[in-house]
């Protein structure tokens, strides 16, 4: 049975992306361990840093942008290996392929669900942990929004990466390698927004940027996705 014989869908595709997306919602909800993981290491490593450097304020606020940039880039890779693998292993993969949904809009649904419990939490916690390393209020409020805009592209990179070492031995060592070189330039541009806004120099360009850099993985990374995974199904 091949894609082209597939029994159609009683429902159309945007009810198949609600219910996909709905479900993975749901299973991480009973699978908690999962992506706590996450936001544990998030919140360990934007506490900890404090503590090692001291309480001196300058030193805090000049480094306080990128080690939270850093820790969120980390924890969002932490559940990657997840986003298609356990579909793969009970076979949901094959019959997402074989729905008469388009799998670039179901692959869209599980990087949407990926975000909302991984990258979601980042967002909101990261004013409070700022708080820490002496971040003013108008700081505070431009690394939330530099972290809302660059964690969705941050999930589509890495489902990208994901879909590309489906069942490869070793994939996550490999999946690393694939990503940090595209993450680099959403770090860069995160940090820089939230260093420009405590300078004072205007943080427009580098959120425009960031904007840029999220429209680009929206239109390519389900595309992208779904050539990686019917390779890895075939």
């Amino acid at each position: 049975m091949n894609a082209q014989t597939a029994l159609p869908l009683p429902f159309g595709p945007w009810h198949a992306l609600r219910g996909l997306l709905r479900r993975d919602v749901r299973l991480a909800f009973r699978r908690k361990s999962e992506w706590l993981g996450g936001v544990f290491f998030f919140v360990l490593v934007a506490a900890l840093f404090p503590l090692a450097i001291g309480p001196e304020p300058a030193m805090l606020r000049a480094i306080g942008p990128g080690v939270l940039w850093v820790a969120a880039l980390l924890a969002s890779m932490l559940s990657l290996g997840r986003l298609f693998e356990s579909d793969h292993q009970d076979g949901s993969l094959e019959q997402m392929a074989l729905s008469a949904a388009p799998l670039s809009w179901l692959v869209s649904a599980k990087v949407v669900a990926h975000w909302l419990i991984s990258g979601l939490p980042l967002v909101l916690l990261s004013p409070l942990l700022g708080l820490q390393f002496a971040l003013d209020s108008q700081a505070l409020g431009m690394l939330a929004l530099t972290l809302l805009i660059g964690t969705p592209v941050l999930s589509l990179l890495g489902a990208i990466g994901a879909a590309l070492t489906l069942g490869v031995r070793g994939g996550g060592v490999l999946q690393s390698l694939l990503l940090l070189p595209l993450y680099v330039p959403v770090l860069v541009f995160g940090t820089g927004a939230v260093d420009a806004q405590m300078r004072g120099l205007g943080a427009e360009a580098h959120v425009s940027v960031l904007l840029a850099l999220l429209l680009g993985a929206a239109a390519f990374s389900p595309w992208a996705c779904t050539a990686a995974l019917r390779l890895a199904l075939e």
